[in-house]
């Protein structure tokens, strides 16, 4: 033992890369959006997506309230050309102020 009764714990833990993991576009690319839950909020998200993805079909959707209805999470998939174009549609999904998080 350490003074001071701490313990030093070695990290057995596989070393992530410093690289996140290398996508190959064009593809087909899930999105998950959560935010405030309204009656309209699955639309504005498609609104946002279809700017980005204009083949976007949104019959294929999912929305899902959270356990005390206070969110929504809408589950969707584009069709995903480039790094450029997913960051643009997260910071215009972020930008509505209606976005808490997009995965």
């Amino acid at each position: 033992m350490q003074p001071g009764g701490n313990r030093s714990f070695r990290d057995l833990r596989p070393k992530a890369e410093n690289n996140p993991p290398k996508i190959t576009f064009p593809c087909d690319y899930p999105v998950k959006v959560v935010g405030d839950a309204a009656a309209d909020f699955a639309a504005a998200v498609c609104d946002v997506v279809k700017r980005h993805e204009p083949d976007f079909n949104a019959a294929g959707i999912k929305v899902i309230d959270s356990r005390n209805g206070r969110f929504q999470s809408v589950r969707l998939s584009i069709r995903a050309t480039g790094e450029a174009q997913l960051q643009a549609l997260f910071d215009d999904l972020k930008a509505t102020g209606r976005v808490h998080m997009v995965v």
